[in-house]
């Protein structure tokens, strides 16, 4: 159980800081993900188009904290 609390407050602080310093990221277009800027495709669906507006950077953050990971991880095929 404290995993899952732990991996919560994990999401929360994550989107924090990129609430904070949203120039630094931006959307992937694919599959919602938050990539940093200097990505030129999504490593999650490799596309190519995202969002860049500041706005929609920290809404994903929000949305994304508050809702169960669901993305497959590489530590996940271990």
């Amino acid at each position: 159980m404290s995993s899952i609390v732990d991996t919560n407050e994990n999401r929360i602080k994550q989107a924090e800081k990129i609430a904070s310093h949203p120039e630094q990221y931006k959307v992937c277009e694919g599959c919602g993900s938050i990539v940093v800027m200097r990505a030129v495709t999504c490593p999650s669906c490799h596309a190519y188009r995202f969002d860049l507006a500041a706005q929609r950077v920290v809404a994903q953050a929000r949305d994304l904290a508050m809702r169960a990971a669901n993305a497959v991880l590489a530590t996940d095929l271990l």
